[in-house]
C-alpha cells in the first residue's frame, strides 16, 4: 500500500510559502558541545553511502519546488534547512549517568503507548539509559499535591503495551506551574525529559524549558507531537492521524447500510476536527459513500444544505453527511464556556443538524429517518494500526538521538518522508488546515458531487 501523504504542501493553508521563515528560524537549541562517543556511531559509516541517508552536518530544504528557492533570491548555503534526524557520532548525555522522564499529555490518540515502549528501548538497548520514569496523568504528575506516584519503565514494563489503546501513563489536561516541574526533574535529578503532546502540551513544554534555561541547568527537553486531527504545521502527518480517518471511515460504512436500509434514509456522522478538516475529509474519500462533507474551514448555510440533502434522498433514496465537529459552529448559539486546556468548547453540531435535518423533511411531509453517529472516543481509544505502529517508533527513535546528542526545546517530525527536528516555537506558532482551494478540497468536491459553496 503507498504511504498517504496526510498533509500535503498545496492541501494545507499554513505551511511555510517563500520568504516567511528564515533559516534563524529553524535553529535548534543545544545544551552544549557533544564530546561522548555515541554507542551508536559505528552504524553511521555504513548509511553515509545510501541515498536516503542526510549527515547530520547536511540539512533539508524547506522550500521543494524550483520557483520557491528561486523567489528566496538568496545563496546556496543560506536557503533555509531542517536539521535531519538520526544518530549522531558524538553525543552530550553520558548514557550511564542519565536519568529520563517521560509524560503523555492532553487528548488520547492511537499510537501514545507505541511511543512510550519505543523510547524506552531506544533509549535501554541502543544507548544503555538505566533509569527511565514515566509521569502519571500529564503534567499533574510532577505536582506534589496530586500525590501521584512515578512508573519506572523498563522493556518489560512496555512489552505489550502497544497492543492496548490509550496511554499506559495516563493524561490529563490543563496548565501546571513550571517552576513546580522543573523542581520535580531537579529533585530526581532527570537529564531528559519526553513530551508527548499536542500544542497546548508543546507550550507548556516550552514554558519548562524556559525555566530550565533560567536555573541553568542542564536537561533537555523534547517533544514528540501529537494530534488526531493532523493540524501540526510542517509535519507531513501527525501518527494516529491514519489509524483515525480509518476507523472514521467504518462509521461512514456502518451509517451508509443504516441510510440506505430506511425510506428516504439520512446518514449523519460527526468525527474529530475543531479547526481543521482533515479526518472528515481522508475518511470521506476512503469510502466514497458522503453526499456532503463539511468542515471547519469551508463555511455553509443551513438551507442550501438541506435544499441539496432533499435532492439527494429524492435522486438516490438516501443521502449521507460527513461533519467535523468544529464545521458549522457560527450557525449555533455561541459556546462562553473553556475546557481545562483554554479551548472554547464547541457546540455539538452533530445533534444540531440531525435536529434541522428532522424538522426540515417533517415540514415537508417527507418521510425520513436520520440515523447518527459519533464515534470520536471509540476512535481515540483505538490500539494505531500498523502503519501508524512503524510511524511511531520512528519517530520515538528519533526523539531519543536528539535528547541523547542535547538537542532541546525542539519536536520531531516528518517533512516530505525526511525526519527532521523543528524548533517548538515554530511547531505551535500556527495551525494547518485544509485549504479550501487546494487538491485535497478539490478531490472531496468531485466525490462528493457536493457544490463548491452551500
Amino acid at each position: 500500500m503507498s504511504e498517504p501523504q496526510a498533509a500535503d504542501y498545496d492541501n494545507v493553508v499554513n505551511l511555510p510559502r517563500p520568504g516567511a521563515v528564515t533559516q534563524a528560524d529553524l535553529a535548534i537549541r543545544t545544551l552544549g558541545t557533544s564530546r561522548i562517543d555515541s554507542p551508536m556511531g559505528h552504524l553511521l559509516d555504513a548509511r553515509a553511502t545510501t541515498e536516503h541517508y542526510v549527515d547530520e552536518n547536511d540539512r533539508v530544504l524547506l522550500d521543494d519546488t524550483v520557483a520557491g528557492i528561486r523567489a528566496r533570491g538568496v545563496a546556496l548555503e543560506d536557503l533555509p534547512g531542517l536539521e535531519p534526524c538520526g544518530p549522531r557520532r558524538k553525543i552530550y548525555f553520558d548514557p550511564s549517568k542519565t536519568r529520563v522522564g517521560i509524560v503523555t499529555c492532553g487528548g488520547l490518540c492511537p499510537g501514545l503507548n507505541d511511543v512510550i515502549a519505543g523510547l524506552v528501548r531506544t533509549l535501554t538497548y541502543h544507548y544503555g539509559v538505566r533509569r527511565i520514569v514515566g509521569f502519571r496523568n500529564g503534567y499533574q504528575g510532577f505536582i506534589s499535591r496530586y500525590g501521584y506516584d512515578e512508573v519506572e519503565l523498563t522493556p518489560a514494563y512496555v512489552r505489550d503495551i502497544a497492543t492496548e489503546g490509550g496511554t499506559v501513563l495516563g493524561t490529563s489536561r490543563g496548565h501546571q506551574d513550571p517552576e513546580e516541574i522543573v523542581d520535580c526533574l531537579e529533585r530526581m535529578h532527570l537529564n531528559v525529559l519526553f513530551v508527548i503532546g499536542g500544542d497546548g502540551s508543546m507550550r507548556g513544554a516550552m514554558g519548562i524549558e524556559r525555566v530550565v534555561a533560567e536555573r541553568g541547568l542542564k536537561i533537555a527537553v523534547v517533544g514528540v507531537p501529537k494530534t488526531i486531527d493532523n493540524d501540526i504545521p510542517y509535519i507531513d502527518q501527525s501518527f494516529g492521524f491514519q489509524t483515525a480517518f480509518s476507523r472514521a471511515a467504518e462509521s461512514i460504512r456502518a451509517v451508509t447500510v443504516e441510510a440506505k436500509s430506511t425510506a428516504n434514509g439520512v446518514g449523519l456522522v460527526k468525527l474529530m476536527g475543531r479547526h481543521s478538516g482533515f479526518i472528515a475529509c481522508y475518511a470521506a474519500l476512503a469510502r466514497s459513500d458522503a453526499d456532503v462533507v463539511l468542515i471547519p474551514e469551508v463555511p455553509f448555510a443551513l438551507d442550501g444544505l438541506l435544499a441539496h440533502l432533499r435532492a439527494r434522498v429524492e435522486q438516490r433514496g438516501h443521502a449521507v453527511v460527513v461533519v467535523a465537529e468544529g464545521a458549522g459552529q457560527e450557525l449555533m448559539e455561541a459556546e462562553l464556556r473553556t475546557d481545562a486546556s483554554g479551548n472554547r468548547r464547541l457546540g455539538d453540531i452533530g445533534r444540531f443538524l440531525r435536529t434541522k435535518i428532522e424538522d426540515d423533511f417533517a415540514e415537508r411531509d417527507i418521510e425520513t429517518s436520520v440515523r447518527y453517529i459519533d464515534p470520536s472516543y471509540a476512535i481515540r481509544s483505538v490500539p494505531a494500526n500498523p502503519y501508524d505502529s512503524v510511524y511511531t517508533v520512528r519517530l520515538s527513535q528519533a526523539a531519543v538521538h536528539a535528547a541523547m546528542s542535547g538537542r532541546t526545546a525542539m519536536v520531531v517530525g516528518r517533512v516530505r518522508r525526511r525526519f527532521v527536528h523543528i524548533p517548538m516555537p515554530l511547531a505551535v506558532s500556527k495551525r494547518n488546515q485544509v485549504d479550501p482551494n487546494g487538491d485535497l478540497w478539490q478531490a472531496v468536491l468531485e466525490s462528493t458531487g457536493q457544490p463548491v459553496r452551500f
